[in-house]
This record gives structure tokens, sequence and C-alpha cells, in this order.
């Protein structure tokens, strides 16, 4: 379970399991609280996540050869991301923020499932290639909050963090005090779609500030929304939309994941020639939103489901979910590129039921894009 848990339980929250951590799934309902951060503002404790240290004279030149970004431009001060980290095969290993802390010093954000799987190839490939590095798993020193929502910059003033509201998107800065108390890094970031701050700080002082925010007007948000929230906005999981094995997952091209995430200009890093080989003969599974239509709003989408044109099997859906804002079935899912048509309706088998389906582009939302 996180650092934080005994203030979840106090503050109600239910508690699930996800990808081996005890962790809030929500407080009051779901839609309460993906609607919280959509209209104000939430606070998620998002410290199951991954926090890797990456330091030494080679620390850039890692992330280089890591990921499919030239990670060099980044500067002091800012985060790069999200980027991709592929095996030998184009597959993606994980998609993952970084912050430059100093020239050759980094903070890494995996996502939970793989944090340690991640730490250990960072460590393979710089042993393999030479480079001087270390790298130090940090998530018992720090815990890892999210203050999403149109009303994240109120809150964030409220908290006494009146400087912090000038960061660019991306941009953060390091010792701050927060809520009275020191809060290592604050970032103009997050996952939700929305406006938005990213906190890592030590636990004791993660946990007066998530009180302090909660008191400030956020609403405590659990993992069920983060997961809502991201799927109207088309944001991947890894395990949903993507995974290492190159029968099961397609390359990343297929991902269309944008964001500047690949850049065709470099060279060097890992699986770049699968991904070049995969990019110059073409794809046959492109990744593509679907919103169901009013007649089928109130079917769930859900992963594995199938997907059918003309009772011709030419998909499957990776996640879904019910969207609060749409007020329907939303999903993301795989379709071969043959039937992949924008605005073309699809039917999604749902146990057995086949409901009709509008393939969209994401964000799956008004006003987002």
């Amino acid at each position: 379970m996180t650092q934080l848990w005994k203030l979840h339980e106090a503050l109600g929250a239910s508690p699930g399991e996800f990808a081996g951590w005890t962790v809030p799934m929500s407080y009051t309902s779901t839609i309460e609280e993906h609607m919280a951060v959509r209209r104000g503002a939430g606070i998620f404790d998002i410290s199951h996540m991954g926090r890797l240290l990456v330091t030494g004279d080679h620390a850039t030149e890692l992330l280089e050869a890591v990921y499919t970004k030239r990670i060099s431009k980044t500067k002091v001060g800012f985060m790069s991301g999200p980027t991709l980290a592929l095996n030998v095969y184009a597959r993606v290993k994980d998609d993952e923020m970084a912050y430059r802390l100093s020239d050759n010093e980094w903070l890494i954000i995996p996502n939970a499932a793989v944090a340690d799987h991640m730490a250990e190839h960072f460590k393979r490939v710089a042993a393999e290639q030479g480079f001087n590095v270390e790298v130090v798993d940090v998530r018992d020193r720090y815990a890892l909050l999210a203050l999403q929502g149109p009303e994240a910059v109120r809150i964030m003033e409220a908290l006494g963090g009146s400087e912090l509201l000038s960061l660019k998107p991306l941009e953060f800065q390091v010792d701050v005090e927060l809520a009275g108390v020191k809060a290592f890094i604050v970032s103009r970031s997050g996952w939700t779609g929305e406006d938005g701050f990213e906190i890592v700080a030590e636990p004791g002082s993660a946990e007066e500030i998530f009180r302090r925010a909660v008191e400030a007007g956020a609403k405590p948000a659990g993992i069920a929304a983060r997961d809502t929230l991201r799927i109207e906005m088309g944001f991947v999981l890894g395990g949903h939309e993507y995974g290492e094995d190159p029968v099961k997952w397609p390359c990343a091209v297929s991902l269309r994941y944008g964001l500047g995430a690949i850049d065709w200009g470099k060279r060097g890093f890992i699986g770049e020639e699968a991904l070049r080989a995969c990019r110059r003969e073409g794809v046959r599974w492109v990744r593509v939103g679907l919103v169901m239509k009013k007649k089928y709003a109130r079917m769930i989408p859900r992963h594995g489901y199938k997907i059918y044109v003309d009772g011709v099997e030419v998909g499957w859906v990776t996640s879904g979910t019910f969207s609060p804002v749409l007020g329907r079935g939303v999903a993301q899912a795989y379709i071969d590129t043959r039937y992949a048509i924008m605005e073309e309706t699809v039917e999604v088998d749902v146990r057995g039921r086949k409901g009709e389906a509008r393939i969209m582009d994401f964000p799956l939302i008004p006003g987002k894009r």
C-alpha cells in the first residue's frame, strides 16, 4: 500500500489492488470524482508509480539509448515525455516521464507494473554500453500526488504556491514550500487532460499537502476515476494498449502515440531497426477511439471485446468505460487499417449482444483537441 494509506482510510476510501499495490479505488463514486476533475479539482495519490533517480556522467546518454525521443534537448527544470522505451522488436516496454534535475541527473517516473523491471533494464543497458550511471529506486523516500482540474490553480494558490502558477506545461520547480511543508518537486503536468500539478514530496509532507488540498476544495479521487479520465483522453496504459510480446501486441507505430514521442531523426536507440522496418512496411493494426451510438449508450466496451464490420471481425477493444462527460460507453481499440475510417460505424460484441459505435480520433470528449 502507499505511504498515505491511513489518510485514505480516514477519508473513506474503498481499497483495491493495482499492479500489486493496495490503492484507493474511490472515495464516493467514480463518476462524481471524474466530474470533479473535469469541472473543479481532484487530488490523487499516485505513489504506486515508480520513481527512479538516474545520475552520473552518462545519465543522459543512457536515456538516449533507451528512449525513442531525443531527450538531450530537454532543458534543466523541464520534463521530457511522455516518451517510449522499446524492446528489440519495437514493442513498448513502458511510456515514461523524465524530469531533468541537472545536466547529469534525472527523475524517471515508470508505470507501476514495470517499475522494478525498468530499473533493472536501465542498469543492464548501462552495464552493456559501459555507461557510468547510478540508478536508485526512491519510492520509499518520496510520495507522488496529482492535483488536477480547472480549479487546480486556485487550490495551488490556497496552498501558498502562488509562484508555481507561472510554470509552463512540463516545467517544474525543486525544493518548494507548499502548505507549510517542503516538496521536492512540483511540476505543471498530469494525466487527465486537465490543467494541474504533480507533487513529489516526502510522505509526511505529501500527507499534509493532500489534506490541505482537500480542505481547500479539491475532491479526493481514486484510481478508478484516473482510469476513466485517461480513456476519455486516449491516454495509453501498459497491458491494455501496449506490451512487449511481439505476437500479442502491434509495433509501437500502431499506437499513434503522437506528442513527439518518436523522433524519426534520432539514431541508435534500442528497437530502432525494428521500428523503422515497421514504418517502411506499414502496419496492419491502428489504435483508434470508439464512441457508442446513442441507442447503445449504456453498453460498455471492455478490454478484449471483439469488433466487427458486416460480420467480419476487424479488431478488439483495449480499454473501455462509461464516459461521464459524453454519457455513453467509450473505448480505445485496435482495428485493421483497412477498416479504420474515422466516423465509420462498427459493431462491438458486448457479452453476446452487438452494439453500434463510431470510430473517433482522440481525445474522445469535445474541447480537448
